[in-house]
């Protein structure tokens, strides 16, 4: 079959396979090859075991793999072939020199820039996928045309907006698609072509353009602002819980506002995953950078804020269960940073298991989807820690409960047959305000949600 262009990924992850599977999968006249370095990556994107899980992907994949659709490790032939080149490779946070705990650490996207230039061949669009900071394009395209060639390239900014869990949905139905470019003919050229890829299933309305300084910036904003709402919502639940108030109620009353919307106003533990946290940190580095203290310690407040909701959970359940839980068996409901996933990246429960067996807590972790990933991010720690799939063997003889991922499963348990399997008198701590705490009180647990009284058999 002859295709329109050869489009390419370097990078299979939670970005890259998803997102061009779905192009694949909406647009048969482009080949698309996703590559990798990591062969037992690429081996589970050819398999019926995908490398990650989420709601609706399985399908997208079959649709189209083997057709227009291959994983590969063969990133130089890739590379060679491509006419359009997305750039999907991790960034995490640095944790060395300069901006360690802070600032996006570069040298793979870097390595990535490089090994194009080596292997291109002729002139390609460069993708910027990644969550990279504003100016990152400037770099890339200077380490691009470092040589004597006369390939031309251009570098456009796309950044994802998805949400994992939703992501097949936020795919298929975008709120938008940002396509940033330097505003030169060539640029707005290239523009047209990333554009026209969108256009064949995103409304032509919901597909924005911007200079690509705007672009890069615009990933690391919209996450801080949703993160900010989560922080906002959870520092008002603190106060809830002093005054007797109802963190529910007032999220609604604030959610009818038109100028707010309700959304992001669930008050939780705390937000995870692999971009809130790292995008806020590097969008205060980028402020520090240019001298913007003020700007910058705005910014940190908001992981601040998360930091202390985890930590005053933990020290509600200790204060809860008697000022001790030494020896005491809790049973953490969920370890996923949200439901409908398996990633465990930044995920509050990590802290919260943590800070569980310090006080000497036995821990037994269950999850649908994240048990083996929890079982990685629990190793090496001193205590007891175990892990089970079937929430009612894994509580069984715990003395409390302590919901830390939203997942539907957890809502509908029989819990008066949890209640009787328990060690007395139990506990449940509601980290993600999903049950229901009145039903949970009459059966005999005593109950302490976010932001809201407690219910307690104690007098």
């Amino acid at each position: 079959m002859t295709f329109k262009k050869n489009i390419l990924c370097i990078g299979a992850g939670y970005v890259g396979g998803p997102t061009l599977a779905m192009i694949a999968c909406k647009c048969p006249q482009y080949k698309v090859t996703v590559v990798d370095i990591n062969p037992t990556r690429i081996a589970q994107w050819n398999s019926d075991d995908l490398p990650i899980f989420e709601p609706g992907l399985e399908e997208i994949i079959k649709t189209s793999r083997g057709k227009n659709l291959f994983f590969s490790t063969e990133i130089e032939k890739g590379i060679k072939e491509a006419d359009i080149i997305f750039v999907s490779v991790n960034t995490p946070t640095k944790t060395f020199g300069a901006g360690a705990g802070m600032a996006a650490d570069l040298q793979y996207w870097e390595k990535t820039a490089r090994q194009i230039r080596e292997n291109a061949g002729s002139n390609k669009i460069i993708v910027e996928k990644s969550t990279l900071p504003v100016k990152t394009a400037l770099a890339m395209k200077r380490i691009l045309t470092s040589t004597d060639d006369d390939i031309q390239y251009q570098v456009l900014s796309n950044p994802e907006f998805l949400a994992e869990g939703t992501a097949i949905r936020d795919l298929e139905n975008p709120d938008r698609v940002l396509i940033g470019s330097s505003e030169t003919p060539d640029g707005l050229k290239a523009r047209d072509e990333l554009v026209e890829i969108y256009a064949n299933w995103v409304p032509k309305a919901k597909i924005i353009t911007s200079n690509i300084w705007s672009s890069e910036l615009s990933k690391l904003v919209s996450n801080a602002f949703l993160a900010q709402r989560i922080s906002s919502i959870n520092s008002v639940s603190a106060l809830c819980e002093k005054t007797d108030a109802d963190i529910a109620e007032v999220a609604r009353a604030v959610g009818m506002d038109s100028r707010l919307g309700n959304k992001f106003l669930n008050a939780s533990i705390g937000f995870g995953g692999s971009c809130f946290k790292k995008d806020i940190l590097n969008l205060v580095y980028l402020c520090q950078s240019y001298g913007l203290e003020d700007v910058a310690e705005y910014w940190k407040g908001v992981v601040k804020i998360n930091e202390y909701q985890k930590e005053r959970f933990v020290l509600n359940m200790l204060s809860a269960m008697f000022n001790t839980l030494a020896g005491k068996k809790i049973c953490l409901f969920g370890f996923a940073f949200k439901a409908d996933t398996g990633d465990t990246r930044e995920s509050p429960a990590i802290f919260i298991s943590k800070r569980l067996m310090e006080e000497k807590a036995e821990l037994i972790i269950s999850d649908p989807k994240a048990l083996k990933n929890a079982m990685t991010d629990l190793d090496g720690l001193e205590g007891k820690v175990s892990y089970v799939e079937d929430p009612y063997k894994a509580v069984a003889g715990c003395d409390a409960i302590a919901v830390m991922t939203e997942w539907d499963l957890y809502v509908d348990l029989d819990y008066e047959k949890i209640y009787r399997s328990m060690a007395k008198p139990c506990f449940v701590f509601d980290g993600r305000n999903i049950l229901d705490h009145k039903r949970l009180f009459e059966m005999g647990f005593n109950v302490f949600p976010i932001g809201k009284p407690a219910k307690t058999h104690f007098n």
